[in-house]
């Protein structure tokens, strides 16, 4: 019957092949190379017995020494060019893994990322590609290894089959011990990557909610609760290291003790004239040399164990679902033409996160113009975000349809979809680097005069100017506050007026005139696009054409602020939770609140 777990093996020693195997020509030249060393160290035992043989009959030693000499030097320097070519050839590989699943990132799903902590993810890239590095060249040296000790066996039956005999029982006991040992330093090696995963995981959530750890005073148990992975992570860690011990233990023991029984048995041997003093010299330089190739076969047996351990990882990693890079064209679209009617449509969309969970939206029919301001409005988990969602195409419906201009979603690739909107998060959403990369971030071809353009339009040029270093402050420096950082954000959305522009309450973190100069920039482009923005402020839905009211994945109500406070009793509810009383200030509203709703998330 076949072993699951060797069944298992294959798949991840197709995903360490595919990281190898684009470098042929490399690992070709390594193994000549290391063929051409193994055959100069394997004619060294043989040109010594010649020279003991020279000695014998007295002639000279010149050439015996010559060759000698020869061998040496030639094969040393073989072994140099191919180590340097082989410890190329492993960082090359690390790098290949580490482009595969760095660009597997940015083209998955944005679910199937979120799902993992990001430290985790993080560590995929740092840590487990790493043990690829010593895997990558383990095949040339198995071949190397396996070569070395065929050829240094049947040198050995040249020179005595019964010392050879001793040999090969000594190798197959070793061999069978090794076969035992190996396996569970692979499992080990993949248990220890798994902990540090987790390690990179909370460690990353601790940090980013550092400011929260401290005021509540639970520094000792955040560090405790990632040190346990940590520890978790050296235990595995030991036990693969103790089974590497105990590999190249049993192997060199083994040898070892091979060499004296050879020695006993080559001298009683020669003794009684069975065999000449220089072939037992000979015998047992092969023998000292034997445990080359035995080390080597350990040595990349045992790198091979890691590398399938990190290939089981990297698997992982492959099979995160990726968004399509082509359009679905296998059904017809309906629609009108490119640029009449609405600009996006949702038609009884509904859609979840997870298969097997309540959907968050129910049968959502919205339509966005080309040109206004709707708000989106209601309690936490009503559905808001992953509305937004569904319109960026982070999430994928799982009834009905949204179209733009007219077409289909799946008619476009997520590109063409995105290159069209521009979205700004509600926190901090900055990436890292200077103003000017926040900036330029969308459109990298803007002029200097475009980026001032927008900084003006929200009330940041006077402070970029301030900064030592203007548009080249890094945004890890403490001078930009986190309402500034927040502007950035929004600079960046209206740098080429998007035809839909996605906020998430981009004035959550801003001053009162602030966020009045940054309400006529929001108005001004609704009167050149379309501008959908969840709303958690008063101002917000002030300043909107539409308001969408939604409350448990479902749009309850529309209109403006007025109808919506004589028909909408949840309505009146987000508003009253604001203490607002009615008042001839702004359509007969005055503000006494700062926050629609508490709740910034669904």
């Amino acid at each position: 019957m076949n072993d699951p777990g060797r069944l298992d093996e294959v798949p991840k020693l197709r995903t360490l092949a595919t990281f190898v195997v684009p470098h042929w020509r490399v690992l070709l030249l390594g193994l000549l190379l290391g063929l051409l060393a193994n055959a100069a160290s394997l004619a060294t035992p043989m040109a010594t017995k010649w020279a003991l043989d020279s000695l014998g009959d007295s002639a000279t030693l010149a050439k015996p020494v010559a060759t000698l000499v020869t061998l040496v030097v030639v094969g040393a320097g073989i072994t140099l060019w191919q180590w340097t070519l082989l410890g190329t050839l492993a960082e090359r590989v690390v790098l290949d893994a580490r482009t595969s699943i760095v660009r597997r990132y940015f083209a998955a799903t944005v679910g199937a990322l979120t799902a993992r902590p990001t430290g985790e993810l993080v560590t995929r890239v740092t840590s487990d590609t790493g043990l690829l590095h010593a895997a990558s060249s383990s095949v040339v040296g198995l071949v190397n290894g396996t070569l070395a000790l065929v050829g240094t066996l049947v040198l050995m039956g040249v020179l005595d089959l019964v010392l050879l005999s001793c040999t090969v029982a000594a190798v197959i006991i070793v061999g069978a011990l090794m076969a035992t040992l190996l396996p569970s330093i692979g499992k080990a090696q993949e248990e220890a990557q798994e902990a540090v995963g987790r390690l990179g995981g909370a460690l990353e959530g601790a940090l980013h909610a550092i400011r929260t750890v401290k005021a509540s005073r639970a520094e000792s148990r955040q560090a405790d609760r990632i040190i346990s992975h940590a520890r978790e992570s050296a235990v595995h860690s030991v036990r693969a290291a103790r089974r590497s011990a105990a590999v190249w233990t049993v192997s060199w023991t083994g040898i070892q003790l091979a060499i004296i029984v050879i020695l006993a048995i080559g001298a009683w041997r020669a003794e009684r004239g069975l065999i000449e003093i220089s072939s037992l010299i000979a015998f047992l330089l092969y023998a000292f040399q034997l445990m080359g190739p035995i080390n080597e076969l350990t040595q990349n047996l045992t790198a091979l164990q890691s590398g399938v351990a990190a290939a089981a990882r990297i698997r992982q990693v492959h099979a995160i679902d990726a968004e399509r890079s082509q359009p679905d064209t296998t059904r017809r679209h309906r629609g009108g033409q490119a640029h009449e009617g609405p600009l996006l449509v949702l038609r009884e969309v509904t859609a979840g996160y997870a298969p097997g969970t309540a959907p968050a939206v129910h049968g959502i029919d919205l339509e966005i113009p080309r040109r206004g301001h709707i708000a989106i409005v209601g309690p936490s988990g009503a559905g808001k975000t992953t509305l937004f969602s569904l319109i960026l195409r982070f999430l994928e419906p799982q009834q009905g349809e949204l179209l733009l201009d007219g077409r289909p979603y799946h008619t476009y690739t997520h590109g063409e979809i995105r290159a069209r909107l521009a979205y700004v998060e509600q926190e901090t959403p900055v990436v890292p680097g200077t103003v000017r990369d926040n900036l330029l971030f969308t459109h990298p071809d803007a002029t200097d005069a475009e980026l001032r353009t927008v900084l003006e339009a929200v009330q940041l040029d006077e402070k970029i100017d301030s900064l030592p270093h203007g548009l080249d402050t890094s945004l890890d420096s403490s001078e930009v506050s986190g309402g500034q950082r927040q502007r950035i954000a929004l600079a960046r959305a209206i740098l080429r007026t998007p035809e839909l522009l996605l906020l998430d309450e981009a004035t959550a973190q801003v001053d009162g005139l602030t966020e009045a100069a940054l309400q006529a920039c929001v108005r001004e482009r609704a009167s050149r696009g379309a501008v959908v923005t969840i709303a958690h402020r008063l101002s917000t839905v002030l300043d909107a054409d539409t308001i969408v009211v939604m409350e448990a994945g479902r749009v309850r109500a529309r209109g403006t602020h007025t109808e919506l406070l004589a028909s909408d009793e949840l309505y009146r509810r987000l508003v009253e939770a604001l203490r607002i009383a009615e008042g001839p200030h702004r359509g007969g509203i005055r503000r006494g609140g700062d926050a629609l709703t508490a709740s910034t998330t669904t």
